[in-house]
């Protein structure tokens, strides 16, 4: 087998959540349509604490909320106002321009809470970068699992493992929660081209070589590759194809054409922005 690229995330604070992002990163700009993978590691928020990320814009991606503990409020400028639970997926697709609001709902910010989840960005396709915004919310119960040998698969986006998930990605994805039990092996086939691992917790081998966990192993392209978990283990994979080619980032914004990022920023520190219904407060541009 060909060296995997192994990425360690970097510690960051968003709106006072610690995470770990291991993507983007110089090494690596994306896998599959993925361009951006935070891990919002278990926090513990005392009662009249809690997250409480700000109206902010984006373009030209969508957003995935996946969460293993905890709850969160998304608000959005369509008009959504959803509570998102363990196990649910909350979708957003950008289009040209959509604002939304992430916080701890009203009564679990009153109470304490603890929160641990992941959130993904998925690059539109160039056809759909400058397409209308949408919003999808899927309970746990909708999204397709197998379990067999000790290996639990749910597929949370996309397709894999003789799964398909209700979520309307706009390009070939995979993004799966796997639990495997100690001594358990699953074989990662080549079904999609670009694929990567991260390792939630527990002791895994790829391919006989330890798997350092919270780190993103970019996996070898066209080869398929044999997990084995020395003791009970969790992990996602996500992936799919390729970008239809370069995207650029800044701020809250993808785009293939810089010219795109330039207006979006300029329309956001203008206030001329579609607007979360109840909400005032909003994350300024950066400079």
């Amino acid at each position: 087998m060909s060296s995997p690229l192994v990425i360690r995330p970097r510690a960051e604070s968003v709106e006072g959540q610690p995470i770990l992002r291991p993507l983007p990163s110089a090494q690596c700009r994306s896998v599959g349509p993925f361009v951006f993978f935070d891990h919002m590691l278990e926090t513990d928020y005392a009662p009249g604490h809690g997250m409480d990320i700000r109206q902010h814009p984006h373009i030209g991606l969508s957003t995935l909320t996946y969460l293993f503990e905890g709850e969160i409020q998304h608000k959005d400028s369509l008009g959504s106002d959803q509570r998102v639970r363990p196990g649910d997926v909350s979708w957003m697709t950008a289009g040209a321009g959509v604002a939304h609001v992430e916080r701890t709902p009203a009564e679990v910010f009153e109470r304490g809470s603890r929160l641990h989840g992941l959130q993904v960005w998925l690059a539109s396709p160039e056809s759909d970068e400058q397409g209308p915004a949408s919003y999808s919310h899927h309970p746990a119960d909708s999204l397709p699992a197998s379990d067999s040998l000790g290996v639990r698969i749910r597929m949370i986006a996309g397709t894999g493992f003789c799964l398909a998930s209700p979520v309307p990605v706009l390009s070939p994805t995979l993004y799966a929660h796997v639990h495997m039990q100690a001594a358990t092996t699953l074989i990662v086939p080549t079904e999609h081209v670009q694929r990567a691992l991260y390792l939630l917790e527990g002791e895994l081998l790829l391919d006989n070589e330890d798997v350092e966990p919270c780190s993103l192993v970019v996996l070898p392209e066209g080869e398929a590759v044999s997990l084995y978990a020395e003791d009970e283990c969790q992990l996602v994979l996500i992936g799919g194809a390729p970008l239809d080619g370069p995207r650029r980032m800044n701020w809250n914004f993808v785009a293939s054409d810089p010219g795109l990022i330039e207006a979006a920023r300029a329309r956001w520190a203008a206030g001329d922005w579609p607007v979360v219904p109840g909400e005032s407060g909003r994350i300024e541009l950066p400079r």
